[in-house]
């Protein structure tokens, strides 16, 4: 510790405590980073301790040295509190003498009965603690082990009477300056605008508080007084002639709380405590709240009797968190429906894919150069850095990625709407607040008073401290699964009564949930059997949950909430992703319990490693594995008589599918219509036209991920990545063209056979959900990836993290690439009969 009160140091020993004692009251303190003694953070569950509990144990010479030097650390700590305090009363005398002196005037801002009330007692507290600073400041600055400050305290805490009057005049203070800033505009700017001065070096610099926040200090110093005593106490030895003096003093302040915590106390522990009747923290977490087409993170807080909406305030050095509150809703007077049928739900304002994705390429490099540095063993420094990059891409991607509404109203009429990406959460907040809702009786509203001590109380009470993001995840724990999940959704029992049902699956990646595929609808039964077979895609996911949906084809027969789909969850639940259990490639089946209803599933996971390769086909008669000159040699023909088919049959009637080619179809359709194919069945096309249309484009996908080379040729894929980095946009465009025109015939003009289509399907965007972004997704990383020998993948990953971020990197550019073929007006091709090619007879 070099010369400067490390006061830092102390408070960093002090914030684990803070987490061990998670149900203590939150005693919030603005004061700034040097002194973070009295912050909430710094807080033991000491001040439950009764004064005869302070005996300080017999320790050894050295223990007793350190305490002593302790002492001084928390005697700095408190002079530091103190100015920042007194700064905060200065604060609200400075425009007290301007508007008494106006008072007087023939066009007073406030009258004298109002500055007298809404100001009371504030010089008198001033003056006590700047007589209290001003003795104590001289003694730590000549300090020795014998320094006595005792008497101070002791004189401070007889001086306590003060804050009675104070505390008992602060509802009339607050209401009162509520109601003249409404009446007076240039008291309201006042108040908005009271100036502290800041404590640190720099003295000049001054901090904006409202006169709200200021006239809750005193409440919240008051509260306060025992723990700087327990602090100090703890530090002093028996033997110290300040023992006994620092003894009466808390004392005092116990015996002054006591009484007055009658007033204070029943609210506090109400907000607070987790067990009993009061009021208690039962969910909260982050959420995306949209104010006026923009969109906002807040963090909610589901309470026994209320649902609070709050803001995370910025945190400026070192202080500890805090939260503003932007609403609240008791729970009585809480509503999903609709107030006002002719209120529109709002828009929500859609972040193009491009955009979203654009962040993902991002997140997935700074990870890259996270593992680089670590690996590189460079300074913290750097790697700190990285992380408040990443931390700041995640928030941004999390802000921006749901567009899914679930809409909150009050019964007094106004509306709120959030934006999730899961309606599993959607379902599960729902499920909380209507059972809840069953407990409560009365409508009631907080004072100003309570709304802050309850919101002060969040920074303890709040169960989800980080924003769901992989900055968060700690280096040993599990990155999440990269590759293939193969899920059958075999069948489903419990439902009390028959009707329409069906199952949609989803999974998180990136910190958000989304959904992945959905089972065809099962109707009039209590027990579908849907024997449907899905192959999803994980990005470092961790958890499967499943829904189960009644289909209302009646659309009378729900209230509409939220303007959503009308279809009814029945039933959710999910199930941990474990790579242990996992690993061994066996099916492994498992029973998903939600409300009485059991869904039987089996999963089987092949990871990116295995799933990565082309492996190509032992005999060489069918199309799938088979190289794409020698299928198309031997139907005579330009374009596979597959990818013709399946093409022809999406645009007959897949057109208009939600999700066509995103959404899995099923398995063991897609592999009957992969033999059918192979044998070159001829009744191939009566079995497509009897079949979901997802199982066709499924099929067409496979063709293509089965390729032995990708279309796109293991040779030129490198100059093809290479090409779509290039800036400067005539240099890209004319490498992309030649290299794509360099591409043998069957792949060139297969590949411009698929690539109308697609874009066809992009037209209807509207409809099927599908944009040309959405294709490239898909498509790019089957039309692109290379074969096994040309992958950069290790074969045996020793770092599965690195590994799974440098492939994200690669899977990004491959979809860049795809995509901006699709969005050419037009590829000129020097063979002026490429429309006759693609659309003769002989194609």
């Amino acid at each position: 510790f070099s010369g400067t009160p490390p006061s830092y140091a102390y408070d960093a020993d002090r914030a684990e405590e803070q987490r061990r004692h998670h149900d203590m009251m939150p005693y919030i303190d603005d004061s700034p980073s040097s002194s973070p003694h009295l912050s909430s953070k710094s807080r033991g569950s000491r001040d439950t301790l009764s004064s005869g509990s302070l005996e300080s144990t017999k320790s050894s010479e050295p223990d007793l040295e350190k305490g002593l030097e302790m002492r001084k650390w928390v005697l700095s700590g408190i002079l530091a509190s103190e100015e920042t305090y007194l700064s905060h009363l200065e604060a609200l005398l400075l425009p007290m003498k301007p508007l008494k002196a106006a008072a007087t005037t023939s066009q007073p801002v406030l009258t004298s009965q109002q500055i007298e009330t809404i100001f009371f007692k504030v010089p008198e507290l001033y003056e006590i603690h700047k007589e209290f600073y001003d003795g104590l400041f001289p003694r730590v600055q000549q300090w020795s082990h014998q320094q006595r400050v005792g008497d101070l305290f002791q004189k401070l805490a007889s001086q306590l009477g003060v804050y009675r009057a104070f505390v008992d005049n602060y509802e009339v203070a607050m209401e009162t300056a509520e109601k003249c800033c409404q009446a007076n505009a240039q008291f309201a700017e006042i108040s908005e605008n009271l100036k502290a001065r800041s404590t640190k070096e720099s003295k000049d610099q001054t901090t904006k508080n409202s006169l709200e926040t200021l006239l809750y200090k005193p409440v919240d110093r008051v509260t306060r007084s025992t723990l700087v005593l327990h602090d100090l106490l703890k530090h002093t030895p028996v033997s110290h002639p300040d023992h006994p003096l620092l003894q009466d003093a808390l004392r005092i302040s116990q015996n002054f709380l006591s009484s007055i915590n009658e007033e204070i106390t029943p609210r506090r522990q109400s907000m607070t405590v987790k067990k009993g009747e009061h009021r208690q923290l039962l969910k909260d977490s982050f959420m995306v709240e949209l104010v006026e087409g923009a969109r906002k993170l807040r963090h909610v807080f589901l309470f026994t009797d209320l649902f609070l909406c709050a803001k995370l305030k910025k945190q400026i050095g070192g202080k500890s968190q805090q939260y503003d509150c932007k609403w609240y809703i008791p729970l009585t007077d809480l509503s999903f429906q609709m107030v006002d049928e002719s209120e529109a739900v709002p828009n929500i304002p859609l972040v193009p894919d491009e955009e979203l994705d654009a962040m993902k390429i991002k997140i997935s490099q700074i990870k890259n150069d996270i593992q680089r540095e670590k690996r590189a063993n460079k300074g913290s420094k750097v790697i700190e850095r990285l992380k408040k990059k990443l931390s700041e891409q995640e928030s941004l991607l999390l802000l921006m990625s749901p567009n899914m509404a679930f809409r909150v109203h009050n019964r007094n009429g106004k509306s709120y709407t959030f934006l999730i990406s899961s309606d599993y959460e959607r379902a599960e907040w729902r499920e909380n607040i209507r059972e809840q809702q069953k407990k409560c009786f009365k409508s009631f509203s907080l004072t100003s008073v309570e709304l802050q001590m309850l919101t002060n109380s969040c920074v303890k009470l709040q169960t989800v401290h980080n924003i769901p993001l992989t900055i968060n995840k700690e280096d040993d724990e599990s990155p999440g699964l990269y590759g293939f999940l193969n899920v059958i959704v075999h069948s489903a029992t419990g439902f009390k009564q028959s009707s329409n049902l069906y199952c949609t699956l989803e999974v998180d990646s990136f910190g958000y949930f989304v959904n992945k595929a959905k089972t065809r609808v099962y109707r009039d039964t209590t027990e579908p059997n849907w024997n449907e077979e899905f192959e999803i895609e994980l990005e470092g996911s961790q958890t499967l949950r499943i829904l189960c949906y009644e289909k209302c084809y009646n659309k009378t027969k729900l209230t509409k909430e939220d303007g959503e789909s009308t279809d009814r969850i029945m039933g959710k639940g999910q199930i941990q992703l474990d790579p242990q259990a996992l690993q061994d490639k066996d099916w492994q089946r498992t029973v998903i319990s939600m409300n009485g209803v059991e869904v039987k599933l089996s999963v089987k996971f092949t990871s990116r490693e295995f799933s990565l390769k082309r492996m190509p086909s032992r005999k060489q008669t069918g199309v799938f594995g088979v190289k794409i000159a020698i299928v198309t040699k031997r139907e005579r023909s330009k374009v596979p008589y597959i990818v013709r088919q399946c093409v022809e049959e999406i645009e007959r009637r897949g057109m208009e599918e939600v999700g066509i080619y995103r959404v899995s179809g099923v398995a063991t359709d897609i592999q009957a219509l992969k033999a059918a194919f192979d044998v070159n069945n001829k009744d191939v096309s009566v079995m497509m036209s009897e079949m979901d249309v997802n199982a066709i484009a499924g099929t067409l996908k496979l063709y293509f991920r089965e390729l032995p080379e990708p279309l796109f040729t293991d040779e030129l894929y490198p100059n093809f990545a290479e090409g779509i980095a290039l800036s400067d946009p005539v240099a890209k465009e004319s490498c992309m063209l030649n290299l794509l025109l360099s591409l043998p015939e069957p792949n060139l003009v297969t590949f411009l056979f698929l690539l109308d289509h697609l874009k066809r399907v992009a037209e209807r965007e509207s409809v099927n959900k599908m944009s040309l972004h959405n294709l490239a997704t898909v498509f790019g990383p089957t039309l692109l990836r290379p074969s096994e020998k040309d992958s950069k993948i290790p074969a045996n990953p020793t770092q599965p993290i690195t590994m799974t971020d440098s492939w994200s990197l690669e899977v990004m550019s491959q979809v860049q690439v795809l995509l901006y073929f699709l969005q050419l007006e037009t590829i000129p091709t020097p063979d002026s009969k490429r429309q006759s090619i693609l659309f003769s007879t002989e194609v």
